[in-house]
């Protein structure tokens, strides 16, 4: 699966609050990656609570791809703007773009 949504990240002022409703109200498992970020367990698609400093605003939804340098070729062609430049991060490298109405999104590959 390439070019596909296939993760969901919130950002929270409190992780553990909002790990807490999640589990509760949706049954959802939670795994702590430490104390800024809880991945996801069976909701439905891949997903994370983000309280780390630098988190984005807004709920974020983030593509996989296979070619990381072409997606943000991509992205910039069609009137994408970066925000936050290629980084490594435990499953990978991935991107942060802004499209041209205004909403944060990322693009992700996994590490070789």
């Amino acid at each position: 699966m390439t070019d596909k949504i296939d993760y969901v990240e919130f950002p929270s002022t409190n992780r553990g609050l909002t790990s807490a409703f999640f589990r509760a109200a949706f049954g959802w498992g939670i795994v702590s990656y430490g104390p800024d970020y809880d991945g996801l367990d069976n909701a439905g698609i891949d997903g994370g609570i983000d309280q780390a400093a630098n988190k984005v605003a807004a709920t974020m939804a983030i593509v996989r791809t296979d070619d990381l340098d072409g997606a943000e070729r991509r992205v910039l062609a069609a009137g994408g703007t970066i925000t936050k430049a290629q980084f490594d991060f435990p499953g990978g490298r991935r991107f942060h773009f802004r499209e041209p109405g205004g909403n944060e999104m990322a693009v992700w590959t996994a590490r070789e």
